[in-house]
């Protein structure tokens, strides 16, 4: 389950982090007309997709491993999200209320696949 996870936000996060640079889906730097985006943050998505795919490749240990420091990143994430408000944070990462809680899902979620999702990690001989 955790290494299928780790793909899937491997793939949703790839996808939007190239959604955000389609003119025509991110009208006003905002994405779908909801999420606030810049470079950046288009950039941070990338990253995070191709890190998560390659650790769902990589098997479960690098899949849970991925998803307790994801998950850690971004319920730091959301709390600088809290205290920016409508601010980019740290000056630089474009936010808005819906990016917060889009990043507080998103940190429930990943930590429950890092610390609490049970998986098979016995080996076939």
């Amino acid at each position: 389950m955790v290494k299928t996870a780790a793909i899937l936000f491997g793939v949703v996060f790839l996808l939007i982090g190239i959604l955000g640079f389609v003119p025509s889906i991110t009208k006003d730097e905002m994405l779908l007309g909801i999420f606030h985006v810049n470079l950046l943050h288009n950039v941070v998505h990338l990253a995070s997709g191709a890190i998560a795919l390659l650790c769902g490749m990589a098997g479960f240990g690098a899949s849970r491993t991925y998803f307790r420091i994801f998950g850690i990143v971004y319920a730091l994430v959301a709390v600088l999200g809290f205290y920016y408000g409508d601010q980019p944070l740290l000056g630089l990462i474009a936010n808005n209320t819906a990016d917060v809680w889009l990043h507080v899902v998103i940190a429930v979620v990943s930590l429950y696949l890092g610390f609490g999702a049970s998986g098979d990690t016995t080996a076939t001989v």
